[in-house]
């Protein structure tokens, strides 16, 4: 799912992503990767992205040839869907946010019987790393009995106005003062 919003000066692209689980087939993985691919080529540069969901990878705590998208908070061990994951990040200027705050106790966003991971993740542009103030997983907080809710803390600013450009009051504006300013 894709939602376009534009607030402010800003317009933000927001995609909710479920991977396709373990047990299913090569071709269905593919297709899930090139389906995502092809939405995140369709959203301009100048647009501000966020990526969030559950990607059924692990990402691991070794940096390796990743440093660029791995922040270095990592849990566990990487498998290959965490290098999809990583390698897609790589490919389109994207950061990893949750793996760049140390949260210990926030580390985990899904648990069961048997094990304790973390496959969900929040991704936005290299270049918006510094409006992502802070990730973590609200353990208190789920939507199903075993995924934690993730969010992240985002502080954008508004730009400033050009002081040199005369700022118009277009409800005072006359026929005189139109001809003024070069209109008629």
């Amino acid at each position: 799912m894709a939602i376009k919003l534009v607030v402010g000066g800003f317009t933000l692209n927001i995609i909710s992503a479920y991977a396709l689980h373990a047990g299913l087939g090569v071709e269905d993985k593919v297709r899930f990767w090139e389906d995502l691919d092809e939405l995140v080529r369709g959203i301009p540069d100048t647009e501000k992205l966020f990526i969030g969901g559950d990607f059924d990878g692990h990402i691991g705590s070794n940096l390796g040839r990743y440093d660029n998208v791995h922040g270095g908070f990592g849990f566990g061990n990487r498998n290959k869907a965490g290098v999809s994951l990583l390698d897609f990040a790589s490919a389109f200027g994207l950061v990893i946010a949750n793996s760049s705050f140390l949260k210990e106790e926030y580390l985990v966003t899904f648990r069961n019987a048997v094990a304790r991971t973390r496959i969900d993740y929040l991704l936005l542009r290299k270049d918006d790393k510094g409006v992502c103030k802070d990730c973590e997983v609200i353990s208190s907080e789920s939507f199903t009995t075993q995924h934690k809710l993730l969010v992240m803390d985002l502080e954008t600013k508004r730009k400033k106005r050009v002081a040199d450009r005369p700022r118009i009051k277009w409800g005072n504006l006359t026929m005189a003062s139109a001809t003024r300013w070069g209109r008629s």
